[in-house]
């Protein structure tokens, strides 16, 4: 697999390579993504999957993760893509939890009472729009349908300004041992330009607390590209960044479609960094961290040498999932809540996208499932070669000729050739035995990894997706 690079090597990332790259493709949190999930699966299919998994012999039941999103937030964010719904009204987090019971119950009943759960994780919107209370009733439901395995994984989106250390002190007493903070950014103007105001100070005391607390881990959220940035101010931001020295960070490019989210509508694009200045953000910040002892784990993701992400990348146990790279093994999911998607055996399925869509269905007795897809033998091959890549950064022929009863070379021949190029720009090594991302290529992974993506090869069309770095 591809070694840490150094500091000293970042150099070679110029602004010139990484513009080159500075195209539209997945993130391969799944494959096939989730702009291939049809309408044609529903309800009934759901169910056969969760059948399926309970009737399976011991042994050969995947572990469970479950994610539960909420999709209340107080105030707009102009940047925010996610599914959320903003208000004032407290009582409408206590209405969710009652659909909420009711989900959970509908799984109890196909599943059976007491699943291990490995890994659970709250997302939104903002989990903490929800009261001290409502969160341990939210962690009661789930305490009484599942069992959370000791040493698994726990943990929750935190908007800082909905919280203070007497709140983190109560999500670490309900079981939460991983924390996400959105900062984006810590410039007063971007800020303001964006709707949210949160000062510095308040970030850096929560992160103080929750180490006093005792959070396993501390992720950062950032994101380059919004207005009113510029290279000078947010390389002050990595440098804050930095001195917070947060567990983890996680580093998103911002991309402006307000034809597909209205929240976006209301960014003056007059005001956005051009892509050249976003592209020095991007190689200033790969820089900045890497001076500061970041390993860079993958895509958009950094992590101190000593945190689970990065000795799981280290010794070749890397994930990935629905919410970004995992240490967690390959998990069967469940996903709890409006718009949430879950993967049961060889599918994947999501609810429904609006709140009276969903409460009608969990009224009625029925998952609120309304779209998904059942993976065919191809898309599971696939799946297996693409998440080596995005994972482990190399493919062993030999491995997967034997999981799948392929000959690699014949099968991918069309990729091999393509990956050619790659190869010729010092981003893959191609070998009798198989193939291996180099330490530059790491940087593009998403990009050796979009050649085995049989849909996106058929459709070139890839506005819908991130730039892949």
């Amino acid at each position: 697999m591809p070694e840490t690079m150094s500091s000293s090597e970042h150099t070679y990332l110029t602004p010139e390579l990484l513009a080159r790259y500075d195209i539209a493709g997945p993130r391969y949190t799944s494959y096939p993504t989730a702009d291939r999930f049809v309408e044609a699966f529903g309800e009934s299919d759901y169910i056969d999957a969760l059948e399926q998994r309970h009737n399976s012999r011991p042994g050969h039941v995947l572990p469970l993760s479950i994610y539960v999103h909420v999709p209340f937030c107080q105030s707009l964010c102009y940047y925010c893509a996610c599914n959320k719904i903003i208000t004032k009204h407290r009582e409408r987090g206590t209405e969710y939890l009652r659909y909420l019971q009711r989900e959970i119950d509908l799984h109890v009943t196909r599943l059976g009472r007491g699943q291990v759960v490995s890994q659970l994780h709250f997302g939104g919107g903002t989990p903490t729009f929800l009261d001290d209370a409502e969160l341990g009733q939210l962690m009661g439901m789930i305490r009484g349908a599942f069992e959370l395995a000791e040493g698994g994984e726990y943990s929750v989106e935190v908007d800082p300004r909905t919280v203070d250390e007497a709140r983190l002190q109560n999500l670490f007493d309900l079981g939460f041992n991983r924390l996400s903070f959105g900062v984006q950014d810590f410039d007063p103007d971007v800020q303001k330009a964006v709707h949210r105001i949160q000062p510095a100070e308040q970030v850096f005391a929560l992160v103080e607390a929750s180490r006093r607390i005792g959070f396993k881990s501390v992720n950062v959220d950032l994101i380059y590209g919004l207005p009113q940035q510029t290279a000078a101010s947010f390389a002050r931001t990595l440098k804050q960044v930095n001195e917070l020295r947060p567990d983890r960070i996680a580093l998103y490019a911002y991309a402006h479609l307000p034809e597909r989210f209205k929240a976006q509508r209301r960014i003056d694009a007059y005001t956005l960094p051009s892509g050249g200045e976003k592209i020095e953000m991007l190689s200033q910040s790969l820089k900045a961290f890497g001076d500061a002892g970041y390993v860079y784990v993958g895509m958009d993701h950094f992590a101190l040498p000593d945190d689970a992400l990065a000795i799981a990348k280290r010794q070749g146990r890397l994930h990935r999932n629905f919410q970004g790279y995992s240490t967690q093994p390959d998990c069967d999911l469940i996903g709890l809540g409006v718009s949430a998607i879950g993967r049961i055996g060889a599918t994947y399925s999501q609810n429904a996208k609006t709140l009276e869509e969903y409460y009608d269905a969990v009224e009625r007795g029925h998952f609120p499932v309304v779209r998904g897809l059942a993976l065919t033998r191809d898309d599971l091959i696939r799946r297996a070669v693409i998440m080596a890549i995005m994972c482990q950064g190399e493919i062993a022929y030999e491995s997967i000729n034997l999981a799948w009863l392929i000959d690699f070379k014949e099968y991918f021949a069309r990729e091999l050739e393509l990956l050619k190029q790659k190869e010729e720009e010092g981003m893959v090594r191609i070998t009798d035995t198989g193939i291996t991302v180099t330490e530059q290529g790491w940087y593009f992974v998403r990009g050796v990894a979009m050649l085995f993506d049989k849909y996106l090869q058929a459709d070139r069309t890839r506005v819908k997706f991130s730039k892949i770095i």
